[in-house]
């Protein structure tokens, strides 16, 4: 069953399409990614997705109501972790809860009710009473995530939720959403840490320049578009190595400043010859492939601003 669709999807902005006809669908109990450099689309995708922007083409159902005509019914079982924390400053991590509880009409008695959960789950039950101020990042991220759920949402969109956080708090975000999944809730996530990409999500799709240029589960996808074996040289004969062994030895080789990535179905038989030319001041790394992999191949390693 799913619980969101978009067909046809584009928005405009002055002369640029940001959003160029894609088309979307997340299942129920799913966490499904959407992945893309700086400026490929993603942010407004989600805009468009929660009703807060009006499409110029295409058709949006949530949670089986039509949107943008009826995004506010929609968004009464809807969780959201905006990009950065909105949290209101001048009231306590319980004030903050009550206070977004009555954006959805939820009565304080009810909300009051749920707040001992929401703050045991954000591991912040010592911090009720505290300011936002007092909070660290990871507090007020965490913080983030339980206001999300004030109102018990079916579905939740997550905007680049761990970004700027230690990797402790970034387990730790994981781990709080992997519980959700397990108790049926469905999540839609965007982040640029592929790695979470490969662990939490089922499903995801790549876009870039408003397009959706890859989509399925991240083993599927690194299977279909990555040699599976990458061995990472560097040092000062990197490029000698290259010349002399890399071209015959790699499926393809690409050079990123002073490293050079091999993409080869046989790692063993790279690292050997690696390994004679262990005199040549060469250093390497072999891995297998991996989502990030398969996003600098479809996008490119070129910065986005």
């Amino acid at each position: 069953m799913d619980l969101l669709t978009a067909r046809g999807l584009r928005k405009r902005y002055g002369g640029q399409e940001v959003v160029a006809g894609i088309d979307l669908a997340v299942r129920k109990g799913e966490c499904f990614g959407l992945l893309g450099p700086n400026g490929a689309g993603k942010t407004t995708t989600l805009r468009l997705l929660l009703g807060l922007a009006e499409p110029d083409g295409g058709d949006i159902t949530v949670l089986g109501q039509p949107v943008p005509a009826r995004a506010r019914e929609a968004r009464i079982k809807i969780g959201v972790v905006p990009q950065f924390d909105n949290l209101d400053p001048d009231f306590s991590v319980r004030e903050n809860l009550l206070a977004y509880g009555r954006y959805f009409g939820l009565d304080d008695d009810d909300v009051a009710a749920r707040i001992p959960d929401l703050l045991e789950f954000a591991e912040l039950r010592h911090k009720a009473d505290a300011n936002i101020q007092t909070l660290s990042g990871g507090m007020k991220r965490r913080l983030t995530l339980a206001r999300a759920l004030v109102n018990d949402p079916d579905l939740i969109f997550l905007d680049e939720p761990t970004t700027g956080l230690d990797p402790q708090a970034r387990h730790m975000i994981w781990q709080r959403l992997r519980t959700l999944l397990g108790q049926g809730k469905t999540i839609v996530l965007t982040t640029h840490f592929m790695e979470e990409a490969e662990r939490l999500c089922d499903r995801l799709a790549i876009m870039d320049h408003g397009r959706l240029i890859a989509e399925g589960g991240p083993r599927q996808l690194i299977d279909a578009h990555i040699e599976p074996q990458v061995v990472e040289v560097f040092g000062e004969g990197a490029e000698d190595w290259a010349v002399g062994h890399g071209q015959t030895l790699c499926a393809r080789l690409e050079r990123a400043g002073e490293t050079l990535f091999c993409y080869t179905p046989h790692g063993e038989t790279v690292t050997q010859a690696l390994c004679e030319q262990a005199g040549a001041g060469l250093r390497y790394l072999s891995r297998p492939a991996n989502l990030e992999d398969v996003f600098i191949r479809l996008t490119g390693r070129d910065l986005r601003d």
